[in-house]
């Protein structure tokens, strides 16, 4: 298909042929009733003046007779203008007027109508030319004929056609061009678009849709499709890394969990020896069960499958089960577990999900706010409302995260090369952020100097803060 063939064929051209046709038959519909109307009102006009003049003439025929008619018929047809007059007798002999003859077509008719008459023109040429005229019997015998010369209305008429006729020829042009350069640009575009999609289909998943920088429907259309396309690459990039870790972190408790077993079976010691290595074996298929599930969970997560058991819910209670959940745990690892919320405040959330994601926080600040077997002074939960959302944040004095670190942090299976001495599977980070997009909200990694803080924010969603809202509480557990 050519290039022509494909814009004469493109629907922006066709659009375009619709509104010109319906735009050029409005106009020729517009300037048909004109060119009627004008000349039904300048031919009624023609009539009314011969009808008045015929009952003047005819009034000065019975006042003066026959002799007085014809000399009113000579002077006035000596006067210039357009005005036309025949006087003949009954054998059809012109007596007065400025016409040489009766023209054929009113005697005819017998009545007004439309004729011809030639009138000397330059250099004594005969012009015809074209008249309207009404003819009345004049008592004697006589005819009277009294018309008035159209010629120079009918030339007016004719070139207002021709007019309009130009323009509606030149309006029309003006449209197929105007539709052939809409329709090349908008094809041009819509290749690119095309050209962009098969480079992605053939594994290219870094190309975008160029945009032309005009803001216009096709411009916000790329923006949308380029959005998608970076998510799309986001999470083909993230399931690589995904297949990735999966063998390198789910490799290690497999070998464990088989290493177990094998020596039990090697070991002659008996059931005692048996029973050992299936505790043993049982604790890391828990692991690996507790690892996959936490992988399930976020992929109903990101599908939005339980957006629907959201309930009005105060987030300091959550936060107070939380630590008092925690106290033993952060006792016996040696450190101070601090709490300082805002009661009052509502949110729309999960509360079981909502209560995974700050234990996960917790469980993490805990995890790495031991060093060397040294505990660090404290991990603190703390809930504030900020605008329009709360704010959960977890601080501990631990490592910390590296700023550039702390995008990968919080995707799955990632763990970085600090905490591959400790137990975990590297979706605790992940679960946390999947909960917050669920909510509306986000996760986002700060640094505490030293430690680090994690901030989980979700939004009220319209419920604020509750009748009597604005205590804050606070509550410390020591080791």
């Amino acid at each position: 298909m050519t290039a022509l063939t494909r814009i004469l064929s493109s629907s922006p051209f066709r659009l375009t042929l619709a509104y010109l046709g319906a735009l050029v038959l409005a106009a020729v519909l517009i300037v048909g009733f004109i060119g009627w109307r004008a000349n039904e009102l300048l031919t009624t006009k023609v009539i009314e003046t011969l009808t008045a003049e015929v009952v003047g003439l005819r009034e000065q025929f019975q006042a003066g007779g026959p002799t007085r008619l014809r000399a009113i018929v000579n002077d006035r047809s000596a006067e210039p203008g357009s005005s036309l007059y025949l006087l003949v007798d009954e054998t059809g002999r012109k007596v007065a007027g400025n016409l040489s003859r009766m023209p054929p077509e009113l005697a005819d008719a017998g009545q007004g109508g439309v004729f011809r008459y030639a009138r000397a023109g330059e250099a004594g040429r005969r012009i015809e030319r074209l008249a309207v005229g009404i003819p009345v019997a004049v008592p004697g015998g006589y005819t009277l004929v009294v018309g008035r010369d159209i010629e120079d209305q009918r030339h007016f008429a004719d070139t207002m056609w021709q007019v309009a006729i130009w323009s509606v020829g030149l309006l029309s042009a003006l449209g197929i061009g105007a539709g052939l350069l809409i329709s090349r640009s908008v094809l041009r575009r819509i290749e690119a678009v095309s050209e962009a999609s098969r480079t992605i289909m053939a594994g290219d998943l870094s190309r975008r849709i160029p945009l032309n920088g005009s803001g216009d429907e096709l411009d916000r259309l790329a923006q949308s499709l380029n959005a998608m396309l970076a998510r799309i690459e986001e999470l083909m990039g993230a399931l690589r890394e995904v297949s990735d870790n999966i063998a390198h972190d789910l490799k290690t408790p497999l070998n464990r969990l088989r290493n177990h077993a094998e020596a039990a079976l090697r070991n002659p010691d008996g059931p005692d020896t048996y029973r050992g290595g299936l505790v043993k074996t049982i604790e890391e298929a828990d692991e690996l069960i507790k690892t996959f599930n936490s992988l399930l969970l976020i992929a109903r997560l990101e599908a939005g499958a339980v957006a629907e058991s959201m309930v009005p819910m105060d987030p300091a209670s959550i936060i107070g089960d939380v630590a008092e959940l925690y106290e033993p745990v952060a006792e016996e690892a040696g450190l101070d577990l601090r709490v300082s919320a805002q009661e009052g405040v509502n949110i729309l959330a999960n509360r079981e999900l909502v209560s995974q994601a700050v234990a996960n926080l917790v469980d993490n600040a805990i995890k790495y706010s031991v060093e060397d077997g040294r505990p660090r002074p404290e991990v603190s939960i703390s809930m504030a409302c900020v605008g329009d959302a709360v704010e959960i944040a977890v601080a501990d004095r631990g490592p910390g995260v590296a700023p550039e670190d702390r995008e990968r942090a919080v995707q799955r299976f990632v763990r970085l090369e600090k905490s591959r001495s400790r137990p975990g599977s590297g979706l605790g980070l992940s679960l946390v952020a999947a909960v917050a997009r669920l909510h509306g909200g986000s996760l986002r990694l700060e640094d505490n100097a030293p430690g680090l803080r994690a901030v989980l924010r979700l939004p009220t969603r319209g419920l604020g803060l509750a009748a009597g809202a604005g205590a804050a509480a606070g509550r410390a557990s020591a080791p």
